[in-house]
């Protein structure tokens, strides 16, 4: 199964906490592939900064992983819209449409955080940022902010999902995807891939026929 037929399959990790309508969550939105785990806690030492409710930090990383509340990260970030700010609210209790990652993605010693917000209605992904640690300070080293998008580690590897919809296009189905590879240079996120996929307007049972995938 390709990149871009995963991104219209399961993804309801958010969705008891956010579901206030419209077609359900994650319907058009991406789905994660295989890079990083998340459901080991940290030890009681690591585990210094409050943690948004209902996220863990992942598994298999090198060393003991540093959880973070990313609600705050952002806020605080000035590299974060106000338009991304000023719509960061639970969307039940104090659920947030905030999904976390913890894994390498910079060739740093620490951990890296990946961080994507969605909106509460259709969880379409809003701003995806990337946070590198430095001097004990998180530092956003990433960040696309055009929807609806998605980011996750691959490998080592940012991906970057992008459902394409148009004007006509049910939330489920959007018309296609672009899947962008960014690789750390050292000092920066360059593009590595990027794979175009047109979806079939026949629509049989629920179900598509295979896509079209081209390779930019």
């Amino acid at each position: 199964m390709s990149t871009g037929t995963i991104v219209l399959v399961g993804t309801v990790l958010f969705a008891a906490g956010c579901s206030t309508g419209g077609t359900g969550l994650r319907d058009g939105g991406p789905a994660r592939t295989d890079p990083v785990v998340r459901s080991t806690p940290p030890t009681a030492e690591a585990a210094t900064e409050p943690a948004a409710p209902g996220h863990s930090p992942a598994a298999g990383t090198a060393s003991p992983v540093k959880k973070v509340d990313p609600v705050a990260l952002l806020k605080a970030d000035p590299k974060v819209s106000s338009a991304v700010k000023r719509d960061l609210k639970p969307c039940t209790g104090n659920e947030y449409p905030v999904d976390v990652s913890y894994g390498k993605v910079t060739g740093n010693t620490e951990v890296d955080i990946v961080v994507n917000v969605l909106s509460c209605a259709d969880a379409l992904g809003r701003g995806s940022y990337v946070y590198r640690s430095a001097a004990g300070k998180y530092e956003n080293v990433f960040s696309d902010e055009r929807p609806p998008v998605y980011a996750e580690i691959d490998r080592g590897d940012l991906v970057v999902n992008k459902p394409v919809y148009a004007k006509s296009d049910a939330l489920a189905y959007p018309s296609g995807e672009d899947v962008i590879t960014y690789r750390w240079d050292g000092e920066k996120f360059t593009e590595l891939d990027r794979v175009h996929t047109e979806y079939s307007n026949v629509v049989d049972g629920g179900g598509q026929p295979a896509p079209a995938i081209t390779k930019n």
